[in-house]
């Protein structure tokens, strides 16, 4: 039974089985995220595929969040310095990981209650990332350490 879709500021990028959800206010780094996951999983030999940059639909659908791009903004990232580039992408995915950047509970030893968020009705892995911090390296370590760690 699918509930009805919400519109995230949120890029999202497939990696492997899973999507990466990535949320944060303007300018904290979502899209720059998504484009450095996806070159980090070529040198890792990992399948990564742009789902969505900047506006993403959620929902969910038999006990799994799913990820879409919306329409207008399909297949297209912002690339800081760049201008916006043209991607394959993946036109749905469920997610395994949702990364909030600038998020104000971010700490060096995350609690458990932190390590979780709930979107659409569905609990899944969170990553919360203080404003002055890199995600990439603990996003790194969360999706190569362990699958059982983030899907």
């Amino acid at each position: 039974m699918a509930t009805k879709s919400a519109t995230e500021h949120a890029s999202a990028v497939l990696v492997g089985a899973r999507a990466v959800l990535i949320r944060g206010p303007s300018g904290s780094g979502k899209s720059r995220l998504a484009f450095e996951l996806m070159q980090a999983s070529r040198v890792l030999s990992l399948f990564a595929r742009l789902v969505a940059d900047d506006r993403a639909y959620v929902e969910a659908v038999g006990g799994h969040l799913l990820v879409r791009p919306t329409e207008a903004l399909a297949g297209l990232i912002e690339v800081r310095g760049v201008g916006i580039l043209r991607l394959a992408h993946e036109p749905c995915a469920v997610v395994g990981l949702t990364v909030d950047l600038a998020a104000a509970d971010a700490a060096r030893m995350p609690q458990e209650d932190s390590r979780k968020t709930e979107i659409a009705g569905i609990v899944v892995p969170r990553l919360p990332v203080a404003a002055d911090e890199a995600a990439m390296p603990a996003v790194l370590a969360l999706i190569t350490s362990s699958a059982d760690a983030w899907i």
